[in-house]
């Protein structure tokens, strides 16, 4: 069967490509191993969040509750319906991405796939029969997978990965998360909010190290007061592994050996690319693509985390509609990222967009910085999540945001105005002119970009 696009892959990129080049009228296929929805769907945004949401309310109801006026006789928790709770929700969720296929006449099929030239693509379906469907265009979106770690190979039980994390029988009594990025950071939130001990290992100097300073700093006062033991500026230099447990020597400012029943690693991801034909990779293996997503291959494009970082789903979506547009749209110019929200859902949430204070300093940009905290906002307070600040950069010379972080209650959410004001090059002046419901914590946006100038009224 001949089709004007097959999409190699159904995670973010490749079901959103999918949908879109249906809506575009193009008949299309989209070729997935697994289940539509990818790794974020089934195995990383959205479980991962429910997950979160367990272990949030837990945690308040445990440590906050007297505070709100609530008592409890006997508060407890059934670890395998949190589990199970996480997978409902993936599997609703998968389910609304074939329910969307359907819709756009894209045509689901399930096999691992690769190359028999540039125009045919051949898979296997899990009952083992073999099929080749042709394109006049292929987009590839088979994304990277977890990294493993040299030394300590990820078992299943003992040594696992985020994957393994997530449906993991056993509650762990202690457990050695390697790697502080948002995946390790998230992780060892959610563990510690049950009562296992949590022991995060980071070889850079901060947690979240791809974050403002200031904001990593701010995570790592919290996490010690949540009682999250955390090894910073700290290399692995010796792990074991057995059936009863794991044992890591770490390195940093002094050397110390760390056991525990489980290790999480969660040190980046690898690059998956599909066999059978000649595409040009860069250093680490991610697929080359020009400014319209296509690669050396005149058929073939390519979007997503399979071309590199920023490794993030709402990045692999936009990708995804830029390159599929850029093929079938006429006059149609497709964008390539640059700026783009960062969010990681622990206990307080952080959220990120644009430079880092270190980032446009070694640029030598002129700036100010503008920060309020959340212990002056109205709605913060009144909710019990007065943790936190919002910190904005604006340049000297235009007024424009030129990176906004925040770190506090429902962080994640409030990033999206400064998104859209940096994508509109609104100045300061327009977001503090603009009427800031009260009360709300969108307030703190507009009383940091007061703050920046003394014009911050609560502070």
């Amino acid at each position: 069967m001949a089709y004007d696009l097959v999409v190699i892959g159904g995670g973010p990129a490749g079901y959103v490509g999918a949908i879109r080049a249906g809506q575009l009228g193009k008949k299309v296929a989209c070729i997935e191993k697994e289940r539509a929805g990818g790794t974020c769907l089934n195995w990383g945004c959205i479980p991962t969040k429910s997950l979160l949401r367990n272990a949030e309310l837990y945690h308040l109801l445990k440590h906050k509750a007297k505070d709100f006026g609530f008592t409890f006789d006997n508060l407890g928790y059934d670890w395998s319906k949190i589990i199970s709770r996480s997978r409902s929700v993936a599997d609703k969720l998968a389910g609304g991405v074939e329910y969307l296929f359907k819709k756009n006449k894209v045509d689901y099929l399930r096999g691992e796939a690769s190359f028999v030239d540039d125009k045919r693509i051949k898979f296997r379906s899990a009952d083992g029969k073999e099929q080749t469907v042709e394109a006049a265009n292929v987009l590839v979106a088979t994304g990277a997978p977890a990294r493993e770690m040299p030394g300590l190979p990820v078992n299943g039980t003992t040594v696992v990965n985020s994957r393994q994390a997530m449906v993991i029988e056993k509650q762990p009594k202690k457990i050695i998360i390697i790697g502080a990025g948002a995946i390790g950071v998230e992780f060892a939130y959610f563990f510690n909010a049950f009562g296992t001990e949590v022991f995060l290992v980071e070889m850079l100097p901060n947690l979240l190290p791809v974050e403002d300073t200031e904001i990593s700093v701010a995570l790592e006062r919290s996490f010690a007061k949540q009682g999250i033991k955390f090894f910073t500026n700290t290399k692995v230099t010796e792990a074991s592994a057995d059936k009863n447990g794991v044992r890591i020597t770490l390195e940093g400012k002094k050397k110390e050996v760390l056991e525990g029943d489980c290790a999480l690693v969660a040190i980046g991801v690898t690059p998956l690319v599909p066999g059978g034909i000649d595409l040009k990779l860069d250093k680490k293996g991610y697929i080359q693509v020009n400014d319209r997503y296509r690669t050396n291959v005149s058929t073939i494009f390519a979007a997503g985390d399979i071309i590199g970082p920023p490794w993030l789903a709402h990045v692999a979506m936009w990708e995804a509609v830029q390159a599929v547009d850029g093929i079938f749209v006429q006059g149609f110019k497709p964008k390539r990222i640059k700026t783009f929200p960062g969010c990681t859902y622990c206990q307080p949430q952080v959220a990120s967009i644009g430079l880092t204070e270190r980032g446009a300093k070694e640029q030598g940009l002129k700036f100010k910085v503008g920060k309020f905290p959340f212990s002056a906002n109205g709605k913060a307070l009144a909710a019990g999540e007065s943790e936190g600040f919002v910190k904005l950069l604006i340049g000297e010379q235009h007024g424009e945001i030129i990176g906004a972080h925040i770190i506090g209650p429902e962080a994640t959410e409030l990033i999206v105005e400064l998104g859209l004001a940096m994508n509109l090059e609104a100045t300061y002046e327009e977001i503090e002119a603009t009427i800031h419901a009260h009360p709300t914590l969108s307030e703190a946006v507009h009383e940091a970009t007061g703050a920046a100038f003394g014009h911050a009224i609560h502070i």
